[in-house]
C-alpha cells in the first residue's frame, strides 16, 4: 500500500507540475489572443479541433490504455502496433485532407477549409505518438512527462502570441495543436524508438483488441457527449456564439484539466496493479474521491459567484456574453471533477465493456439534451443548462454501474463521502451572498479578492474544525522543522 501511495503521490506531483505550469502559460496565451482575435475566429478553430480530435480516436483505436494495462506485450508487439497506427494515421490524414472541403461548405466557412487541412498534420503525428506515449506512462516516467509538457507548451505558446501580433489572425490558434503534436512525437520517439514495417501488425493488435475495442468505443461516445455541443452550436447558432460558448466552457474546464486530469493519467497505471484486489481498489478510490469532493464542490460555488470577474479579467470586455453560460456551467464542476476519474477505474479493473455501455447511454442523453436546447431555446445558455443537467444524470448512472457490476459494493459507501463537502459548499454560498450584498464595488480585482479571501478563510476553518485535515498541526510541525 505504501508503494502504491508513493507511486500515486509521486506521479501526481510531477503531473501537477506539468499541468499547473501549463495552465499558467495557457491562461496568459488565451488572455492575449482573446484581446487580439474576434469570437468568430475562436468558433472556427473550435469546430476544426473537435473534428480532428474525433478522427484521431479512430486512428489510435484505444491502444494507449491497452498497452499500459497488458503485461504480456514485448518489443515485437510494440513495433507491430506502431506500424498499424502509422498506416491508419496516414490513410486518415490523406482522406480527411480531401473531405475538408464538404465540411467547410456545411458550416459555410471558407476559412475552415485551410484550418482543417493544416490540422491533418496534428492528426498524423498524434496517431504516431500512441505507442511511444503509452510506453512512457507504462514505465511511469512522470518526471519526463512533466518536463516535456511544460517545454512544449511554453514554445508553442510564445509562437502563437508572436503569430497573432504579426497579423496571422485565426492561424495563430492552430500553431499549438500542430506544432505540439510534432514536437511531442519527436521527444517520445527518441525515448522509445519503434521500427516501422510494411505490414499492419494485425497479429499483435489481436492481443489487445478486446480491451482496446471497448475502450475505443467508449472514447468515441464520450467524445460525442463532450464535444457535440460545440459542433451543434457552430452550425445552429453561428461561429460567433460558439466563440462565446467555447470561452465559458474552456474556463469551466480549467479546474478539471488541472485537478483530475493531473491524476487520471497516474490513476490507471497505478491502480492497474490492484486489478486482482477490487476491495482495496474501491477503498483507495473512495479516499481520493472524498478529497476531490472537498475541492470540486466548494470550487463550483466560488466560480459561480466570481464568474463576471474571472471572464472580464481574463478575456476582456469583448467576452461579456460568455458570463451567463459560464455561471450555469460552474454548477457541474464538482461532479465533473469526480466523474472524470471514473474511466481509470473501469480500465484498471479490466471492465472496458461496461465503460463502453455507459458511454453509449450517457452520450445519447447528452446529445438529445443539446439538440433540444438549440432547437427549442436557441441560446448558448440553454446548451449550458443541458450540459449541467446531463452531468448529474451521467454521474448517477456511471457510479451505479461501477458499484453494482464492477466493484460489487454498496453505493452508499461512496455517496457518504459527499455530505461534508456539500455542507461546506452551502456555507460558502451563504457567505458569498452576504459579501455581494454588503461589499459593493465596481473594481473587478477588489471583488475577486473579497470573495476569494472569505471563501478561503471559511474553507480552512471548516476542514480544521470538522477534523478533515489538521492544518494547525501541519503548520506547527513545519515551524518546528524550520527552527531545527
Amino acid at each position: 500500500m505504501n508503494s502504491l501511495r508513493q507511486q500515486l503521490i509521486e506521479g501526481t506531483a510531477y503531473s501537477a507540475i506539468a499541468k499547473y505550469s501549463g495552465m499558467v502559460i495557457a491562461l496568459i496565451v488565451t488572455a492575449i489572443l482573446a484581446r487580439l482575435l474576434p469570437p468568430e475566429d475562436f468558433g472556427i478553430a473550435t469546430v476544426a479541433t473537435v473534428i480532428i480530435s474525433f478522427l484521431s480516436m479512430f486512428s489510435s483505436f484505444g491502444f494507449e490504455p491497452a498497452i499500459v494495462q497488458f503485461r504480456n506485450l514485448d518489443k515485437y508487439d510494440y513495433n507491430n502496433i506502431f506500424s498499424f497506427t502509422f498506416w491508419i494515421g496516414l490513410l486518415l490524414s490523406i482522406g480527411f485532407y480531401f473531405l475538408a472541403k464538404p465540411v467547410s461548405l456545411f458550416y459555410e466557412s471558407p476559412e475552415l477549409l485551410t484550418i482543417l487541412r493544416l490540422l491533418c498534420i496534428n492528426l498524423f503525428f498524434a496517431t504516431l505518438n500512441v505507442v511511444p506515449n503509452a510506453l512512457i506512462y507504462k514505465d511511469k516516467l512522470f518526471r519526463f512527462i512533466a518536463i516535456r509538457s511544460f517545454s512544449v507548451q511554453l514554445i508553442v505558446g510564445i509562437a502563437s502570441i508572436a503569430a497573432a501580433l504579426m497579423g496571422a489572425g485565426i492561424y495563430a490558434l492552430i500553431i499549438a495543436p500542430v506544432f505540439s503534436s510534432v514536437i511531442i512525437f519527436i521527444l517520445n520517439f527518441n525515448r522509445f524508438p519503434q521500427k516501422l514495417s510494411a505490414s499492419l501488425g494485425i497479429e499483435s493488435v489481436r492481443k489487445i483488441f478486446s480491451y482496446s475495442f471497448y475502450q475505443f468505443l467508449f472514447s468515441t461516445f464520450n467524445f460525442f457527449s463532450k464535444s457535440m455541443d460545440k459542433l451543434i452550436i457552430g452550425k445552429g447558432l453561428g461561429m460567433d456564439m460558439l466563440g462565446f460558448y467555447e470561452k465559458s466552457y474552456r474556463l469551466m474546464m480549467l479546474p478539471l484539466q488541472n485537478i483530475t486530469y493531473v491524476m487520471s493519467p497516474v490513476i490507471h497505471p497505478v491502480f492497474s496493479d490492484l486489478q486482482g484486489n477490487l476491495e482495496k481498489m474501491a477503498t483507495s478510490y473512495e479516499k481520493m474521491v472524498r478529497v476531490l469532493a472537498f475541492i470540486g464542490f466548494p470550487l463550483s460555488v466560488f466560480l459561480y459567484f466570481t464568474a463576471e470577474e474571472l471572464v472580464l479579467i481574463l478575456f476582456g470586455n469583448n467576452w461579456i456574453q460568455s458570463i451567463p453560460s459560464f455561471k450555469i456551467l460552474s454548477f457541474s464542476v464538482g461532479l465533473q471533477i469526480i466523474l472524470s476519474t471514473s474511466g481509470s477505474i473501469f480500465q484498471a479493473s479490466n471492465s472496458t465493456k461496461h465503460l463502453f455501455l455507459y458511454g453509449v447511454l450517457t452520450s445519447v442523453i447528452t446529445l438529445l439534451m443539446v439538440v433540444l436546447s438549440v432547437l427549442i431555446f436557441g441560446t448558448i445558455e440553454s446548451v449550458a443548462w443541458s450540459i449541467t443537467v446531463t452531468s448529474l444524470v451521467n454521474f448517477l448512472i456511471i457510479y451505479f454501474v461501477m458499484y453494482k457490476s464492477i466493484l460489487k459494493r454498496r453505493l452508499r459507501l461512496f455517496l457518504k463521502h459527499f455530505s461534508s463537502p456539500l455542507l461546506l459548499s452551502f456555507l460558502l454560498a451563504g457567505f458569498n451572498i452576504i459579501i455581494d450584498y454588503v461589499l459593493k464595488t465596481e473594481n473587478l480585482f477588489l471583488r475577486l479578492f473579497y470573495n476569494g479571501s472569505v471563501s478561503i478563510l471559511v474553507y480552512l476553518l471548516f476542514i480544521q474544525i470538522c477534523g478533515e485535515y489538521d492544518i494547525k498541526g501541519t503548520i506547527a510541525s513545519l515551524i518546528t522543522k524550520l527552527k531545527r
